[in-house]
């Protein structure tokens, strides 16, 4: 452990993962404390002990602890941290909601249940474990940036999605720059998994205890029951404790035995993590949960179709189509069978599943499903509002079907009538989301088309409607960029970053937008935090190493184009770029192979030929110089570049003697 900390106080080597592999229990978790307290903390280091295990902490087991020990010193110290990543901390801290509300809360986060129309995407959680990474950046760079900190997260085997994603993703990008080390407990046998998930982010080390397995409960049924009741009754119907206690009333109702109470308190975890996006780890909570049903629901089908709704889409949130079409048809059906009205909900889904999300898309089997979904809203014994709401939401459903074969207009059409249906029939306060998509949709076609100024207009309706969704401004400032208007475009990405936690497409996009502007250091810098979050993003990677080359940072400019061609080798103008720089550099073998590459993937590229034998005239082989001069003339240059392409080749083709001069050229 010693050595675990000196490495890192000396700057000698980056942030560093150990692992800890031994039977899980209280002594494990004792001889990690007693590690941390002996041999770590006398030498300045902070520590932190907390425990990844899913089923005692939730989602955020583990992050929770680690920002709950945080928060006082960061409110008393730094409060407009807290104020700038309050999304991120109540998703986390349900407990502080009582004294912090979101800011910038969208329809989507205020929608009643039964309006949530458009439910959040996957990444949106993943976006909060990055404003999670970059507020404890912003915390400890200032309050104590020399310190050495030591995360122990025991249990790390058992840890839910956002709990492993968090940590790997800190250590990822910010172990060495923070002066962090994560030391990680797992039971036995399970070691050599958890190098696996870690050594993406960086070398890892573990070590391997004989420890006797030490439970970590000793409460008897009888016990927990009374356990379990207590903190019921001091819950009450409190929604916030329910959820901070969750994992402790499922784990007391399971010991003691009581699979009803476990029952109802995992349909919770599924509810509530499914409504907040968390799909993974709802589905941990959902698992078995239609057997149990089956059991607990005393012939109460609505239960059973209450959990299917919630397992569909949470499988849909994380693109696990046939999944979610199988949940559908071998359990909806049935349950439609006896339930009509219930087809209004399934049908629609079945038609998504077919028209949207598989792959390849089946439209016409996507508009039949639609069909049989309006067939049963028009036999169902809904009120007024509902029919109306049901009608216009299966026809904006024919809208994305008629988009997507190209009947553009009749797509526009049909969400059109869907929102003056909606104004007819509803009060102004009623499906506010929905009618903020419709416009959207109408939007998202007009800029398909290339309509851009329509797109503009409708997404500025939209954003009248909802004006705190970060995407609608992404999306708009895409269109201004289209048209060239740069700092309108820029504007709308800079609202779109106020507004949400980080995602690496705004941030590409906004230095896209700077790029255009000739703002080069600006648009490395928004390319940068946008690689820091999502490192293989080729766009940003390109983007960057363009901006680079402009500002002659012919280093920098090659290892991004590099980069770039790690992840998509068949990038012709990447390849061509990076033999421009190479040659800069005066590596003209290294640029030679290149320009060999880029002709290879593109041979009807005139300017590769030429630049080519630019090359190939430096290191003084003139004759395949004379070859790729010839090929490009072939290619039908302008006047203008003819005359020099045949000045150049009457250079290279003359007797190089001590007076003869050929030709200036430059690889460009």
């Amino acid at each position: 452990m010693a050595e675990f900390v000196r490495e890192q106080r000396t700057g000698d080597s980056p942030g560093r993962i150990l692992i800890v592999e031994a039977a899980a229990g209280r002594n494990r978790r004792r001889w990690v404390a007693n590690r941390l307290q002996q041999e770590a903390a006398p030498l300045g280091a902070r520590t932190f002990l907390v425990s990844c295990d899913f089923e005692s902490g939730g989602p955020w087991a583990g992050v929770s602890q680690l920002f709950a020990n945080l928060l006082p010193e960061m409110q008393a110290n730094r409060p407009e941290l807290i104020e700038h990543h309050d999304v991120e901390l109540t998703n986390i801290l349900p407990q502080i909601r009582r004294s912090l509300k979101p800011r910038n809360a969208s329809l989507t986060d205020v929608a009643p249940e039964h309006e949530r129309t458009r439910n959040y995407p996957a990444d949106r959680a993943f976006r909060s474990v990055h404003g999670l990474i970059d507020l404890l950046d912003s915390w400890k760079s200032g309050a104590s940036a020399d310190q050495v900190w030591i995360i122990a997260c025991d249990d790390y085997d058992k840890a839910g999605t956002m709990s492993s994603f968090f940590f790997r993703e800190l250590m990822r990008r910010r172990s060495e720059r923070l002066r962090l080390r994560l030391l990680v407990g797992v039971d036995c046998r399970k070691g050599e998994a958890a190098r696996d998930s870690l050594s993406v982010v960086m070398p890892t080390e573990m070590i391997v205890l004989d420890l006797p397995a030490g439970p970590d409960t000793v409460e008897d049924s009888a016990t927990a029951a009374r356990l379990a009741s207590e903190l019921e009754e001091r819950i009450g119907g409190d929604d916030v404790e329910t959820q901070i206690h969750l994992p402790e009333l499922i784990r007391l109702w399971r010991l003691a035995g009581r699979s009803d109470k476990v029952f109802w308190h995992r349909y919770l975890g599924l509810d509530t993590y499914n409504n907040l996006g968390l799909y993974s780890d709802a589905l941990r909570y959902g698992d078995g949960l239609l057997e149990l049903a089956a059991q607990h629901s005393l012939g109460d089908e609505t239960w059973r179709w209450a959990i299917l709704l919630k397992l569909i889409m949470s499988h849909i949130g994380l693109q696990h189509v046939e999944t979610a079409m199988k949940l559908a048809e071998e359990e909806g059906l049935k349950l439609v069978e006896h339930h009509p009205d219930w087809g209004i909900e399934l049908y629609y889904a079945m038609a998504m599943f077919y028209a949207r999300y598989r792959k390849p898309r089946d439209l016409v089997k996507g508009e039949e499903y639609l069909e049989r979904g309006l067939a049963a809203i028009a036999q169902a014994n809904l009120s007024e509002i509902e029919f109306q709401f049901s009608y216009v939401y299966n026809r904006n459903g024919l809208a994305m079907i008629r988009n997507s074969q190209g009947r553009h207009q009749e797509a526009i059409d049909l969400c059109r009538r869907g929102i003056a249906r909606l104004n007819a029939h509803l009060g102004p306060a009623q499906h506010r989301l929905h009618r903020s998509v419709l416009v959207y949709n109408i939007a998202q076609v007009y800029a398909a088309l290339g309509s851009h100024n329509e797109a503009i207009e409708h997404y500025s309706a939209a954003i009248a409607k909802d004006p705190n969704y970060s995407e609608y401004y992404n999306d708009r400032g895409n269109a201004f960029l289209q048209l060239g208007r740069l700092e309108e475009a820029c504007a709308d990405y800079l609202k779109a970053i106020e507004l949400s936690p980080p995602y690496y497409e705004v941030f590409t996009n906004l230095g896209q937008c700077y790029r255009r502007m000739d703002a080069m250091a600006e648009a490395i810098e928004w390319y940068s935090r946008a690689i820091d979050i999502e490192p293989g993003h080729v766009l940003a990677l390109l983007g960057r190493a363009k901006a680079h080359e402009e500002l002659g940072h012919v280093t920098e400019a090659i290892s991004d184009y590099t980069a770039v061609l790690a992840r998509d080798p068949e990038l012709w103008e990447a390849v061509a770029s990076r033999g421009v720089m190479h040659y800069e550099a005066g590596n003209l073998h290294a640029s030679l192979a290149d320009f060999d590459r880029a002709i290879e993937l593109r041979p009807g590229q005139g300017d590769l030929y030429q630049n080519r034998a630019t090359v190939l005239t430096d290191l003084g082989r003139y004759h395949e110089a004379a070859i790729d001069l010839q090929a490009s003339l072939l290619l039908d240059p302008s006047e203008e570049d003819r005359r020099v392409l045949e000045a150049r080749l009457e250079a290279v083709l003359r007797p190089v003697s001590g007076e003869d001069q050929l030709i200036e050229s430059t690889v460009s």
